[in-house]
């Protein structure tokens, strides 16, 4: 029975890669993804594969291809905006387009799209809401004795007298 939605009779087999391996591999990355692209899932033998595919680069190491897509909430939703953009190139017999194919395929029906676009946005509303709470704190002044009192008596009436006013002319316009 296979981890995923993928058997081996799907793919065509190139002279390095079995049609086993490759759907091993589909479903390696879509169960990864799932996962929320969990450090433990992502072994050397997966990322060696998947630095070969969606038209990946081998960055320095598996560390520096981790941290560059999987790090954070916006990280991971432009991994998967790349693996839904690529084209796919190559024929099969040579290359892992098929799998790429059949990847793209499975993502768009599960919408992994808009489930990491929704993370992201999470991610990102948390943080703006942690710094607005920071500066808030930090510049917030503390409410004048009274004057909160006085607001709630009598909205009608003017805080500030006209006489203290600050003028209406700068004090540079009157030196000339």
């Amino acid at each position: 029975m296979p981890k995923g939605p993928f058997l081996p009779n799907e793919f065509v087999p190139t002279q390095f890669s079995t049609s086993a391996e490759k759907a091993n591999f589909g479903n390696a990355l879509l169960h990864f993804l799932d996962a929320n692209c969990a450090r433990e899932l992502f072994t050397k033998k997966f990322y060696n594969r998947l630095s070969m595919t969606f038209g990946h680069i081998a960055h320095y190491d598996i560390e520096g291809f981790y941290s560059t897509w999987f790090t954070g909430d916006r990280h991971r939703l432009g991994f998967v905006q790349k693996l839904l953009h690529w084209p796919c190139h190559g024929d099969p017999k040579f290359t892992f387009s098929d799998v790429e194919h059949a990847v793209q395929q499975v993502m768009l029906k599960r919408n992994y799209l808009e489930r990491y676009e929704l993370r992201a946005n999470e991610a990102l509303r948390a943080a703006e809401l942690r710094e607005f709470n920071r500066l808030q704190a930090r510049y917030r002044l503390a409410p004048a004795a009274g004057l909160e009192e006085e607001r709630s008596q009598d909205t009608t009436r003017c805080l500030v007298k006209v006489e203290d006013a600050p003028p209406t002319t700068s004090v540079q316009m009157t030196l000339f």
